[in-house]
């Protein structure tokens, strides 16, 4: 794979500039093949120059990190566009192979010409992350900085911005690396003084390993104990809107998304499915999910509704309970609030502006969540439902401090799996057991650790996680 010379879109399409990305070792020669300099052209067009020759090792003979003025041409010698190009030679460049950058007007068919041009000249279409990767491969970032670039482009609030960005620096990386670097240290020792027992002493290590593995144990524990946290803030809290059929559900998922996304009728059982969206409140983001109303129902594509509610509900980070305060409680009613004993959420009185028949105490005595007057038609209470939501999660502080978090499910299985190694090797320790006992599990929490930077990472793990990089990256 690494070469062949690759090539593709690194920007967005139908801006007022796009990038064309080239990296691999021919990717000098791909580019100056259908460069030319302005000078050139000039003295083609006189008739006393028709016999000269364009070199395609142009930029071969350029300083790395340089910018170049010209323009792309086609084997006709016709021009498609003015073109600004930098040039970064290996080994210092994003790849760490050859890497050259045509910056082309951002029209969509000027760029696939050019684009059409480089694959025509030698080099292929780059693969979903193909770049990233073979930044990764090249040894340049490890698999948990790969995993920042796109973490860092999707970004949306001020804290996915800078965990991705720590993360990318290798702040993640480093917390992992002195502990699998330290359970590598105890390892040798063990090994050496297994080889070597009259000049190495193992008397008392036992001890010393045990207080060791349990502050790595407690390191790790911090992490998993930040990662709902950190994943929330990072990529959106799970919020399931419940409640019983016609209770206002659905208005109040348009009246925060702004716009009618969700059906409205008066007819009871409209939503049979789920809807998901995302809403950003300042710093945080919601996944916004709609579900159908829960009751009891004969029609079966709106039974299949109500238990994906239930099923969101169980998964759920925060839940807005929408009841119509104009009616009486009934089973429906009954029904939901078992489901959410032990969640945490908030209910609206939605209808508000009309006659209240619920009463707060008593639904508080069923539910203890904060109630709050609402109303989709006046929009009563939806400031109020937004700062709720705020400042539950935020806790008046969204700023980056300087705890590492883990926001990749990935991540934390990898944390788990390791903590679980060591753990063993404490409970070995405890049993009595024979110093080699302990270098199995040692090797284990070792290893899965070492998922986390991509040491130990599969092929197919690898492959896996760059399929899911935009193109161009």
């Amino acid at each position: 794979m690494q070469e062949e010379t690759i090539a593709g879109i690194a920007s967005g399409m139908g801006g007022g500039i796009s990038i064309i990305r080239i990296s691999g070792e021919n990717a000098l020669q791909v580019v100056g093949s259908i460069f030319r300099t302005k000078k050139y052209l000039s003295n083609l067009q006189k008739e006393e120059k028709k016999n000269i020759i364009w070199k395609s090792d142009y930029f071969e003979k350029k300083e790395t990190h340089t910018v170049h003025y010209g323009f792309i041409v086609n084997d006709q010698e016709e021009i498609l566009d003015e073109v600004i190009v930098v040039l970064m030679k290996e080994p210092n460049s994003y790849t760490k192979e050859d890497v050259v950058e045509i910056d082309t007007h951002g029209g969509n068919y000027v760029v696939k010409k050019i684009l059409n041009e480089l694959l025509h000249h030698g080099a292929r279409l780059a693969e979903p992350g193909e770049f990233t990767k073979r930044a990764f491969l090249n040894g340049r970032i490890d698999l948990s900085q790969a995993e920042a670039v796109m973490k860092l482009i999707s970004s949306q609030n001020d804290f996915s911005y800078q965990s991705a960005l720590n993360q990318l620096e290798g702040e993640v990386s480093q917390y992992i690396e002195k502990i699998r670097q330290d359970i590598l240290h105890q390892l040798g020792y063990i090994e050496a003084a297994l080889d070597d027992p009259e000049h190495i002493s193992l008397d008392g290590f036992a001890e010393q390993l045990r207080e060791i593995m349990i502050g790595h144990i407690q390191k790790l524990n911090k992490l998993l104990l930040n990662f709902d946290d950190g994943r929330m803030k990072s990529e959106g809290i799970n919020t399931v809107i419940v409640g019983k059929p016609n209770a206002g559900k659905s208005s109040l998922m348009n009246l925060m998304l702004q716009q009618e996304r969700a059906i409205v009728t008066n007819i009871a059982g409209t939503t049979r499915d789920v809807l998901e969206e995302k809403v950003v409140l300042g710093n945080i983001i919601l996944n916004l999910i709609d579900t159908a109303g829960i009751h009891e129902t004969e029609d079966i594509v709106e039974n299949m509704g109500v238990d994906k509610a239930v099923d969101y509900i169980e998964k759920a980070d925060f839940i807005i309970y929408v009841m119509d305060a104009s009616d009486k409680l009934n089973e429906a009613d009954e029904q939901i609030i078992q489901l959410l004993q032990d969640k945490k959420g908030i209910i609206l009185f939605n209808k508000s502006d009309l006659n209240l028949v619920l009463n707060e105490k008593e639904i508080n005595s069923r539910l203890n969540w904060t109630i709050i007057p609402f109303s989709n038609e006046t929009k009563q209470g939806l400031e109020q439902l937004k700062e709720y939501i705020t400042n539950s999660f935020l806790k008046g502080d969204i700023q980056y401090n300087d705890q590492v978090y883990i926001t990749s499910v990935r991540h934390k299985n990898a944390v788990e799996s390791a903590v679980q190694s060591l753990e063993q090797v404490v409970q070995t320790i405890d049993d009595g057991m024979p110093e080699d006992f302990y270098t199995i599990d040692m090797m284990e929490a070792y290893q899965s650790l070492g998922l986390i930077n991509g040491e130990t990472a599969s092929e197919d793990l690898v492959n896996k996680i760059f399929s899911d990089f935009c193109m161009g990256k």
